[in-house]
This record gives C-alpha cells, structure tokens and sequence, in this order.
C-alpha cells in the first residue's frame, strides 16, 4: 500500500511538473528584448568582476548554517516559497487551482524573456570562473547574467503584493532575500542579481498590460484571497 502511494505521488508530481512547463509565457524576448534594456556585465577578469568573485567566496567561508538552508531551499522557482510570508496553511497548491496555473505562466514568463538573453552574453557562472566557487544548490552552465531566479522572484514578489497588497513591504523583502540567495548560493554574482531585480520588474510592468493577463490575475486574486479569508479589494 505505501509503495502505492509511493508511485502515485510521483505520478502526481511528473504530471504537475509537465503542465507548469507546458504552461503558456504570457510574453516573451520579442516583447521585452533584455540585451536592449539591461547594462552588458561586467567582462572577465574586471575589477568589478573579481570584486564580485570575493563577495560570494567570503560568504561561502561565512554563511551560517541556516542561510545554506534558505538559499538551497529557494532553488525551487515557484510561488510556494512565499508561503512563510502569507502565513496561511491554506496557501497550498491543492487549495488555488486558479491561482497556481495563472503562476505557471508566471514563471514560464521568465524563461521565455530571460533565456535569449543569457544566451547572447553567456556570461560564466561563478563556479566555471573559478574553481575557488563551490555553490550549494544545483548547477548550472547557462549564462549566469541576468539571474533567471531573481527575475522570477521579483516577478513572483511584484505580482504576490498586487493581490495581496497587506503584506507587499514584507512580499517585496522575501523577493529580495530569495535574489540574493542565489549569491549566497554561490551560483549567482551581484550583478546578475541587481540584472534580475531589474528584469523582473519590467516584465512586471509588461504583461499587466495583456488582457489575458488581466482576466488570469483577477481570477487568481479572487480565489487566494477568498480561501484566505481575506477581504476583497
């Protein structure tokens, strides 16, 4: 029976993952051409770029145990690792049908803007820069610049605090602690970060404009803040 159960959840968890990533960006780099918005980075062996390399290689010796856990734990792109700022047992994947497809196309978004642009810079990740790096959360040998992550997570924060705009200091300030775990991460350099900051704003800004959007976000609002509890607005 448990090995049932077993088999079931990861039936469950395949399919989930199929439909997040077959789910429909709302934009793309045609739409937002990043290589024509954000400053290049800085080039290899830079001041900027070896001041860069010394932060992550001082937190990698620094860190404390639980900012290791943070920053492997927000590895996971997806709006679930916002739920310890909602602070509600209901905030789950199961409870906002509605909700968690409007996000699927959320986080397709990134890939969709992000990618062409770490495609034309490719820029080195940390730890193919210098073997002195050793990330802790999973690898990667895309381009590190911008921070596909912290796009996300800014995007995820922007649009979280327009539904549920209460809570948009203490949204906003997990968007940016969960950019900044990727330096923390070793995966990731300031700059890509502070690439992504300003990445995720702009598709932010972008897509609320697409009345498909429009339609998704004002159901997805409605649910969450009705199996909250919360008031409308």
């Amino acid at each position: 029976m448990r090995n049932l159960a077993l088999s079931l959840a990861l039936v469950i968890g395949l399919a989930s993952s199929v439909l997040a990533e077959d789910a429909k960006p709302f934009s793309d780099a045609k739409e937002i051409d990043l290589v024509s918005l954000l400053p290049t980075p800085p080039a290899n062996n830079s001041p900027q770029m070896q001041a860069e390399l010394a932060e992550i290689l001082t937190i990698q010796v620094t860190r404390t145990p639980e900012m290791a856990t943070r920053a492997v734990a927000d590895a996971d792109e997806d709006v679930w690792r916002f739920a310890d700022v909602i602070d509600n047992p209901k905030f789950t994947k199961e409870n906002l049908p509605k909700f968690a497809a409007f996000f699927d196309r959320v986080v397709a978004t990134e890939g969709a803007v992000v990618d062409p642009a770490k495609d034309f810079w490719k820029r080195p990740r940390p730890h193919l820069y210098s073997d002195l790096v050793k990330p802790i959360v999973p690898l990667s040998k895309s381009g590190a610049y911008p921070s596909g992550h912290t796009t996300v997570g800014t995007l995820m924060g922007i649009v979280l605090s327009n539904m549920v705009p209460e809570k948009r200091t203490e949204l906003m300030a997990r968007a940016w602690e969960y950019g900044h775990n990727r330096i923390v991460g070793g995966i990731h350099y300031a700059s890509d970060v502070e690439a992504g900051r300003i990445a995720g704003t702009v598709i932010a800004e972008t897509i609320r404009t697409h009345d498909d959007y429009k339609a998704e976000f004002e159901a997805a609002k409605e649910e969450l803040r009705s199996v909250l509890g919360l008031s409308h607005v």
